[in-house]
């Protein structure tokens, strides 16, 4: 159950060579970066001097086609389905504007970058022709002009201007003929759906079909740019057609899950998911390279995978050693693995979750070397139109927020969708920075297959319903230009929907293959359905002492904070040395590195966890002086040297707690832990809670082992301060209320009253050979409460988190007339109060773990009891709040015994603000107990 450790070395061994490590690679805030973070090198640039020189000589032609990069999307036409007259005259591109007349002559060189211009010398007249193809045409514009970085402008004025020309020197007829043969496909694959299956919302891609041109592009340029993984987020639309045209899923899969069936193998405990929300896992092979492309999971709340995408691709990242990951100086992040992320038009402009992604985009600890986006721009949200939808003129103007440059294309063009692509794909890998494209297309039908789009949208469905198909249009094109025949196109489709026929027909046949547990997973399993297992996470002491003394210590002539020095760092070694009044932040500290010394990575997130939001953790050391930052856990010298990553966090829950559970799902031997500010907290990312955290395992077999630290406690802090709501998780979880439990629960859920209980728990996540989800419910007071610490015995060889704490008093169990059960550190006071008043006849026992729910042990603790007559649940909740309303009903059918509640009253808010009315409540639910 425990790997079993060699060579511990001493507690007190001291090491040079140590804090050379430190100085070389511990500092946060210095040119040289820490694990996981390296600062950006500056990207020297300069125009060329005779570009320079030319653009002076020509100060208003240079004035007028900048004016043109900057707003000529103004007056593109890339929307294949607008209602609006097109706006045609805009008086910032007007050369008149700048002093120039038609035909007068002027020299573009170094101001414009159009291959079609291959004379020196041109009119306004033809440069004015030639700025309004490229930046107003019917096919693409591009919105660059706030990118503040001039060499990015740079490129991409130089880059787009040449884009229109590489068109047919880039896509050579046999790729024009794969792209159609997608669309094709695409369309066959809508049409058979509708014939076979007309009562299914299948949520089709008729009307974007060119999203397949952005993957055949982007897989292309992925392979040639020798990436090993692709990681994608992707809303409903057009997911399965995408997934079995171009990236490998069975067709009879998504057929056997429509006829009633699990997507999972007999057996699997799964309660399964619809095909909108399919994923795949897969190595592709592309242009005789293999890629491996992961499309996470996604709900139905839209955005929502996004995070989880970006957290899992900086998880892949890390096992590749990439960019900082990397020993190499100056690797850039993606150079192994790329984050995609599409985008619904009124989802990426509507919901917040897309703010908190950008915002992270560049943030360190969290960046993944830049997301290529594409938005698959329907120009309606469910049935609201998208100028209702939004404040902005375009639905991508979201990404202006982090400067990252926006190309508009016409679905309707699935050549140009592809040349965009290479063109984003290009700026991403040059500047590893996010690039976003608009692509606009339209929905063929409502927001999904059985809806009428005609009640609120007339005039966009009669332009959408008397117009050709996009695969038509296109086929149409190549047939005109003799690309390809009519008989291909015929044979594509014929034998596309002959082969769908065939996968049809195996449904009864077809058994699904396991698609969890292989890989990188290979050696985890379920959690057992038959018992609550325990496992050996104790250490000998030696080996403890000797990563918590390296825990606070510091290179010579480092200046740390004063109060510091004598309280946590003199403090803590004091106490390690005694084994005496071990505390929350020592044992926490303690779980980590010896994680760390057998190996196992382990990453800490939330806001200020470095320091931590009551100042106990200070697992990096900053410098008064020079303001550098030093982890010192990073600097052990034995074992098998893991790492911590502290990753402080933008303010924000949502999308921070989604990328946690992203890098929690990719690889079960990294440690994460995502730190609520406050418990209260976390209600700001209910919707990762309740769709992915919780019932991901239950709908997609997704296991995980992310550790949620939720700060709880009444301490008179009001209601936004008190309780992490406790009863919130308890009713998510699958617990039993007539059955024991096992180790095999959707969440687990403690509130541990001592530092090794903390200590255990957080090594049993990584130890045992499943992995479930931890919700601690985590400290405040206790953090520096006498009463509450441990000692060297409770964490060596042979000991173990316990479910249940029994009574430690001195009472004798045969006096004992009344038991008191409770969780947390309301434990604390109540034995304050039993010793206050000398009482003999009360028990108090602690539920450490509400979920899985210890019937077994507690049942144990009681028999000790057996002249007890009265039960009592006490809390600080209220009533309708806490674990009462979860404890009551499993306590008393599964023991037997009827529980009495003791705590406040029901209230509309978790606790009050008027700190009178706290003491009294206080006084009532301490004394109460030993009343009853």
């Amino acid at each position: 159950m425990l790997r079993h450790l060699q060579n511990k070395p001493s507690a007190g061994r001291a090491s040079t060579l140590l804090l050379q490590q430190w100085q070389q690679s511990c500092c946060y805030h210095s040119e040289k970066g820490v694990f996981g973070y390296k600062p950006r090198k500056p990207r020297e640039f300069k125009v060329p001097e005779d570009v320079v020189q030319s653009r002076n000589a020509q100060g208003n032609v240079y004035r007028w086609v900048e004016a043109y990069r900057k707003y000529g999307h103004k007056l593109a036409a890339v929307n294949p389905i607008s209602i609006k007259s097109q706006q045609s005259f805009l008086e910032e591109l007007n050369p008149v504007f700048y002093g120039l007349q038609s035909k007068e002559c002027v020299k573009p060189q170094g101001i414009f970058n159009a291959p079609e211009l291959a004379s020196p010398t041109t009119t306004v007249e033809e440069l004015e022709r030639l700025l309004k193809e490229i930046y107003c045409g019917n096919t693409v514009s591009a919105e660059f002009g706030y990118v503040e970085n001039l060499e990015e402008r740079e490129w991409l004025a130089v880059h787009f201007e040449k884009l229109r020309s590489e068109c047919q020197q880039y896509l050579s007829n046999d790729n024009r003929k794969q792209i159609a043969e997608l669309l094709i496909k695409s369309q066959a694959w809508d049409n058979f759906m509708a014939t076979k299956f007309p009562t299914v919302k299948r949520y089709g891609g008729e009307g974007a079909e060119s999203l397949l041109a952005f993957f055949w592009q982007l897989l292309r340029n992925s392979v040639q740019d020798d990436l090993e993984h692709v990681v994608v987020a992707m809303p409903h639309r057009g997911r399965t057609a995408l997934q079995t045209i171009l990236l490998q899923m069975r067709p009879v899969k998504v057929f056997h899950k429509l006829s009633g069936e699990s997507e999972f193998p007999d057996g699997c405990q799964a309660m399964s998911d619809v095909i909108s929300h399919f994923h795949i896992s897969e190595d592709l092979q592309v242009d005789g390279k293999t890629i491996h492309l992961s499309m996470v999971r996604n709900p139905s709340h839209l955005e929502a995978a996004n995070p989880v995408a970006m957290g899992k691709t900086r998880s892949k990242q890390q096992t590749l050693k990439d960019g900082a990951f990397s020993d190499e100086a100056g690797k850039p992040f993606a150079s192994s693995a790329l984050n995609i992320i599409l985008h619904g038009d009124a989802a990426f402009a509507g919901q917040g979750i897309n703010q908190e992604c950008l915002n992270m985009a560049y943030v360190p600890h969290f960046e993944v070397g830049g997301s290529i986006h594409l938005i698959v721009n329907n120009q309606v949200g469910f049935t609201t139109p998208g100028d209702r939808g939004r404040s902005t003129d375009y639905t991508s103007d979201l990404a202006k927020t982090i400067q990252a440059p926006v190309f508009h294309v016409n679905g309707d063009d699935p050549e140009m969708v592809a040349l965009v692509t290479k063109l984003a794909f290009d700026y991403q890998r040059q500047f590893r920075k996010d690039v976003f494209i608009d692509m606009n297309c339209f929905r063929r039908w409502g927001h999904n297959e059985l809806d009428d789009p005609t009640f609120t949208n007339p005039k966009v469905y009669s332009i959408i319903n008397n117009r050709k198909s996009v695969p038509d249009l296109y086929t149409e094109k190549l047939i005109q230009q003799s690309v390809l025949s009519p008989e291909e196109a015929t044979n594509i489709r014929s034998q596309y929907m002959a082969y769908l026929n065939e996968e049809l027909l195996l449904v009864p046949k077809y058994k699904p293959e396991p698609n969890y547990f292989q890989k990188q997973w290979k050696h985890i399993t379920t959690a057992s359905s038959d018992a609550i297992t325990y496992w050996d996470t104790g250490l000998d002491y030696g080996l403890l002492n000797y990563i918590g003394q390296q825990s606070v210590a510091y290179p010579e002539g480092f200046k740390v904070h004063p109060h510091l020095k004598k309280t946590h760092i003199d403090g803590r070694r004091k106490k390690l040395n005694e084994g005496q009044k071990i505390d929350w932040a020592t044992a926490e500290a303690l779980a980590l590195g010896s994680l760390m010394y057998q190996g196992y990575n382990v990453r800490i997130s939330g806001e200020d966890v470095g320091r931590g939001t009551f100042s106990h953790r200070h697992v990096m050391l900053v410098d008064q002086e020079s303001n550098e930052m030093f982890i010192p856990l990073n600097g052990l010298n034995e074992g098998k040297s893991g790492k911590l990553e502290v990753a402080h966090s933008i303010l924000s829950e949502e999308a921070v707690l989604a990328y946690e559970y992203g890098m929690a799902i990719d690889n079960p031997d990294n440690l994460i832990i995502w730190e609520a500010q406050f418990g209260d907290f976390a209600n700001g990312a209910q919707i990762i809670i309740d769709n992915f955290i919780v019932s991901g395992e239950t709908k997609w077999m997704d296991s995980n082992g992310l550790v949620i630290l939720l700060p709880h406690g009444y301490d008179g802090a009001a209601s936004e301060h008190s309780s992490c709501r406790i009863e919130r998780f308890l009713q998510l979880c699958d617990s039993k209320e007539t059955a024991p439990d096992s180790d095999n629960v959707n969440v687990q859920i403690v509130n541990p009253t001592t530092p090794a209980q903390y200590f255990h728990v957080l090594r049993r996540q990584l130890v045992r050979n499943y992995r479930k989800p931890l919700v601690v419910v985590a400290p405040k007071i206790l953090l520096r409460l006498s009463a509450a610490t441990s000692t060297y015995k409770d964490f060596e060889p042979g000991t173990q988190f316990l479910n249940v704490l029994g009574d430690t008093s001195e009472v004798r169990p045969d006096a004992v007339k009344r038991v008191i059960l409770c969780s947390g550190k309301h434990y604390y006071a109540l034995d304050e109060v039993r010793q206050s008043k000398n009482l003999q006849d009360t028990a108090i026992i602690r539920l450490e773990s509400l979920c899985p729910f210890p019937t077994y042990e507690l049942q144990k603790e009681l028999e000790k009891y057996k002249n007890a007559k009265t039960f009592i649940w006490a809390q600080e909740e209220h009533r309708n709040m806490g674990a009462w309303t979860f404890v009551q009903p499993r306590f008393e059918n599964l023991l037997g015994q009827k529980l009495v509640y003791c705590g406040r009253v029901e209230a509309p808010t978790s606790a009050t603000g008027i700190g009178k009315v706290h003491k009294r409540e206080v006084e009532e639910i301490l004394q109460r107990p030993f009343q009853l």
